[in-house]
């Protein structure tokens, strides 16, 4: 006999029979409302309707939190279309056959129409109200609004939920294993209650059915056996509606007991206990309340007229029970001795290895516990998709791709504040906020808005947070209207073109040259590691990045360091031939569309004495005075050549733009210095402004 389960056990294994369980039994379901179905195998499926229901009362009874049932809110649609098609079975073979007594519909159905009702239809229409009325509005409105506000909790704690867990992945109490086993969790609580919301409406329509279902079924049966079968109207009356009732009780009962268990699934509060034991614990094991409740009972007892038997019989077993807990109290306690030395060594920390060391993200953004929706997929959170594209935007634009972005909660930052980091050091932050808009001020807008005041992180101009009701209007006005995902996503475009020439490290770089090397093998194979290390390869690529250059153009970078390397291993040096190079696509860049360069012109004595100056000082410093006159002339030119509308780009001679692009940078980064050997011969050139002075 063994053998033969075993056997079984394996053909169902193999041949993926349980997975047709489902599809199957739905079939069925929905070949009886259309199939007519004799009486014997409308008991057994009765039976097996009474079956399920009551398993799935007493699995719900014996689980320790909600998630170990979870596949309840299927469960409760597939008994709740099970019940359905029997009805419209068991109708059709009481409308077609109730004429012949109440054994038509079956043993089952017979049995819950006389039986339990006395044969009295009367009776029997007022029970089954009841239970319609206990199930309808006590039982299931109290399940689904117990669903439906676990549910609405839930999603409002999920971003906590999360926060802890990262909170304590963070600080070594858990793995990743498990950080991820308990996001899974949480996770799958949303989706469970959210499940059990809905599917607790089907429960209630089953009630509604049932009750127009019981009302079509008493009339229906008086017409057919009055007008079809010529009974008499006392018989027709007797026979249908023993039938009817019947018919509804044996679908009521079960839904009556799914009813409770959805309200035990979603009432019940996580423990390692079922709720028998619960119960057993919490409601039977506090002796002073149970001596209070039998001096109450037995006094009631007492009182004439009572039935005194029953109430003093309860009074002593209650007593009893007090005594024999006031008499044994350490039985739970001695319990907890013995089973607390076992959870000891989970306690124990393991010996710290190398696994523990952490490496400082290249890139980093912080958010604080309010942002969370903007990175949540599940919240509709759009920030990692745009991050995405801005890495391939960047790639495009400036011609490697950047270290991926790392995101993470942060508690110690305010609920809406953000928090850039380039290598662990903060390089940008700001506030946004997900329910509202930022409305920028460009510089020429027509009215004022209200709002929370503040500053564009990205470029700094004068912005309000405004609610969605006022985004139109704002653009009415001439403000530039962006939600809060394309505020942090404008930020981090920023910075991370403002610190390419930083995240160019010598992993991308070698992924850059394995790139190139499929198309161009031979160009980088002979230059690195045979003619230029791959130090000063990258320092050469910082550099041109550093003064906002793209390295799309690698053929030419690799060709002229190729050239010039064997005469030179000096980055400064290898940097100016290869902007010599680049000159048509740095003008390009500058200027987009023109023929003619307006620039900004240095005076010639002011020239000269930045050329004698660098002899003097090594090439590498210039002297404070001349550093002041210096600075304070270049910005009143750059004012100048803005005022105008003009491009903001310094021309001097080849052999002191290195040291003037590098002094000028901090104090003017809008001010971009070439020379005259990177401007092309094709185009002509014209001086607006001029940094002159004596020094």
């Amino acid at each position: 006999m063994m053998n033969l389960l075993q056997i079984l056990q394996n053909f169902v294994k193999r041949s993926g029979l349980r997975s047709m369980a489902g599809p199957v039994l739905i079939v069925m379901i929905l070949a009886m409302m259309v199939l007519p179905l004799p009486p014997f195998l409308l008991d057994m499926l009765f039976t097996f309707n009474i079956s399920v229901a009551v398993m799935v009362l007493l699995v719900s009874m014996n689980t320790t939190k909600p998630l170990d049932f979870v596949s309840f809110p299927t469960v409760l649609l597939i008994t709740t279309l099970l019940r359905l098609s029997l009805n419209v079975a068991s109708t059709r073979v009481v409308l077609l056959e109730g004429h012949t007594g109440p054994a038509a519909a079956g043993k089952v159905i017979e049995s819950f129409g006389h039986f339990l009702v006395g044969g009295n239809y009367a009776v029997g229409i007022v029970v089954f109200l009841i239970l319609v009325v206990i199930n309808f509005v006590v039982i299931t409105k109290g399940a689904g609004r117990i669903a439906e506000v676990g549910a609405r909790f839930t999603l409002d704690a999920m971003p906590g939920k999360q926060m802890a867990i990262d909170a304590d992945l963070n600080a070594g109490l858990i793995g990743e294993d498990e950080a991820r086993r308990r996001r899974a969790t949480v996770a799958q609580e949303a989706e469970f209650y959210g499940a059990m919301d809905g599917a607790s409406k089907f429960v209630r329509g089953d009630a509604v059915a049932g009750i127009m279902i019981l009302g079509i079924n008493l009339v229906g049966g008086f017409v057919v056996g009055v007008m079809q079968h010529n009974l008499d109207i006392a018989t027709a009356a007797r026979n249908y509606t023993l039938l009817t009732i019947g018919d509804g009780l044996v679908a009521q009962i079960p839904a009556l007991i799914i009813s409770t268990a959805a309200g035990m699934v979603v009432s019940r509060v996580a423990s390692e206990q079922d709720i028998g034991q619960q119960l057993a614990k919490q409601l039977f094991n506090q002796p002073q309340v149970l001596i209070l409740t039998a001096t109450i009972v037995g006094m009631m007892g007492l009182i004439p007229g009572m039935p005194h038997f029953a109430f003093l019989f309860l009074a002593a077993v209650m007593g009893w029970l007090a005594y024999y807990l006031l008499k044994n109290p350490v039985v739970e306690e001695v319990k907890e001795e013995v089973v607390a030395p076992t959870e000891m060594p989970v306690l124990e920390s393991t010996e710290a290895s190398w696994e523990d060391v952490s490496q400082v993200d290249v890139l980093g953004l912080e958010v604080g516990y309010r942002m969370i929706s903007l990175v949540d997929k599940a919240q509709d959170g759009d920030l990692l998709r745009r991050i995405k594209g801005l890495r391939k935007k960047f790639t495009q634009d400036v011609g490697f791709l950047p270290p991926p972005m790392h995101i993470r909660d942060n508690l110690d930052l305010r609920p809406n504040a953000y928090r850039i980091t380039l290598k662990g050091a903060e390089v940008g932050t700001g506030e946004a906020y997900p329910n509202l808009f930022l409305a920028i001020n460009p510089g020429n807008v027509s009215g004022t808005l209200p709002g929370n005041q503040t500053r564009d992180p990205a470029f700094g101009l004068p912005a309000v947070w405004v609610d969605a009701a006022m985004r139109e209007p704002a653009q009415n006005m001439g403000y530039t209207v962006v939600d809060a995902g394309t505020v942090v996503a404008t930020h981090i475009s920023h910075l991370i073109h403002t610190h390419s020439a930083e995240l160019l490290g010598r992993q991308e770089l070698q992924q850059l040259l394995d790139h190139l090397g499929k198309i161009s093998p031979k160009l980088t194979e002979d230059l690195v590691p045979k003619l230029l290390p791959m130090a000063t390869l990258q320092k050469v690529l910082q550099n041109l990045l550093d003064e906002g250059m793209h390295i799309r153009d690698m053929r030419t970078i690799l060709e002229t360091l190729a050239e010039y390397a064997p005469n030179t291993q000096d980055a400064q040096q290898l940097t100016s031939m290869v902007r010599m190079a680049l000159g048509p696509a740095i003008v390009q860049q500058l200027y987009p569309s023109a023929q003619e360069l307006q620039v900004i012109g240095m005076d010639k004595e002011l020239e000269y004495v930045l050329a004698q100056a660098l002899q003097a000082g090594g090439g590498s410093a210039i002297e404070p005075g001349l550093a002041n006159t210096l600075l304070r002339e270049a910005r009143a030119a750059v004012q100048t050549q803005e005022q105008m509308g003009l491009p903001t780009v310094l021309l001097v001679p080849g052999h002191i733009r290195d040291l003037l692009a590098r002094f000028l940078k901090r104090a003017l980064p809008q001010l971009k210095v070439i020379s005259h050997d990177e401007v092309p011969g094709f185009k002509t050139v014209r001086v607006t402004s001029t940094v002159g002075g004596r020094a």
